[in-house]
């Protein structure tokens, strides 16, 4: 099993991908040497399944930007390289595009951009030369007005999408609009895979599908030669500050309240964790990628937190 982190790395002074403003010629040429620096720390620490940020390569898609629209052909060379390096590592490697990537919008202007984005994203994996591994991970999206038509939507938009994206595009349940349930009939429309997000449904279960059952349900859509991957997160427990404005000061003041529990927390619950992977002993094997607030310094303490509860684990 794999553990893996999104994005932002904690344990060392490490950029992530080219922010700069578009003003300043950035490009995913220099996203990609500081994704082979990423690279080399997860050697280093033995972390071999990585989420790479969605703006890895900027303004790609932007409509109004069209000399940032071919920065892929003009990387062929350097993302082959950087997916030769991740298969040297054993690094896996996948994409999450922003919340704002909704495929079944009923604005068609909005899903047409989702499809745009869903195949640029697609396509760096496939430029990479990465196996079925790598995946392009999303939600459903919005519900609207009606839930049933918004699934439909989803559907038509995935049939719509290049044969490149598809290929790599793999379903999420989310923490309260879309389940398990959803998630697996749109995968029995469609053929998606699933990728099974455990606090999502902790927090968004109607249908009362007990967690092994759900899991079992979500690896299932995977084909056998393909590892499939989960999302597994703690709830927050710390309380929240939340800086507020007093009315009678002027002035600005924090006030405290409780956490929320469909949030990430920092870091992973050992016991928690150790206890879900007791309850999917006996299911094919899978990846986790790990949603905690403190990236690869959460990976890194959960891996060493799991040391003594071997026990857990025996039967």
């Amino acid at each position: 099993m794999r553990l893996g982190f999104a994005v932002k790395v904690l344990g060392a002074d490490l950029k992530s991908n080219d922010s700069r403003r578009w003003q300043s010629e950035p490009h995913l040429r220099m996203s990609l040497v500081y994704l082979r620096a990423i690279f080399e720390y997860l050697r280093e620490n033995g972390i071999r399944m990585y989420r790479m940020s969605s703006d890895l390569a900027p303004y790609l898609t932007h409509p109004d930007l069209p000399q940032f629209h071919r920065q892929i052909e003009e990387c062929t060379s350097e993302l082959a390289e950087i997916g030769s390096l991740a298969r040297e590592y054993g690094i896996r490697l996948s994409f999450h595009p922003s919340q704002y990537i909704v495929l079944n919008s009923p604005d068609e202007q909005i899903s047409t951009a989702a499809e745009k984005d869903l195949h640029a994203e697609a396509a760096i994996l496939d430029a990479m030369g990465l196996d079925p591994e790598a995946v392009v991970v999303t939600h459903v999206g919005g519900v609207y007005v009606d839930r049933s038509s918004a699934m439909e939507r989803f559907v038509h938009g995935y049939s719509r999408l290049s044969d490149t994206a598809r290929s790599r595009l793999v379903l999420e349940n989310d923490e309260s609009r879309y389940s398990i349930s959803d998630v697996l009939q749109i995968s029995r429309s469609t053929g998606i895979r699933v990728v099974f997000d455990y606090l999502h449904h902790m927090n968004n279960n109607p249908e009362a599908i007990a967690l092994v059952d759900a899991l079992r349900a979500s690896l299932h859509t995977w084909p056998s030669d393909v590892t499939p991957k989960i999302h597994f997160s703690s709830p927050r427990t710390e309380m929240r500050e939340i800086r507020k404005k007093d009315a009678s000061t002027g002035r600005r003041r924090s006030e405290f309240l409780p956490p929320l529990v469909s949030q990430h927390s920092d870091y992973i619950n050992p016991f928690e964790f150790a206890v879900f992977m007791r309850e999917a002993a006996g299911l094919r094997d899978f990846d986790v990628m790990l949603e905690a607030k403190a990236k690869d310094l959460a990976l890194i303490r959960l891996r060493e937190q799991l040391k003594p509860l071997a026990w857990i684990f025996e039967r």
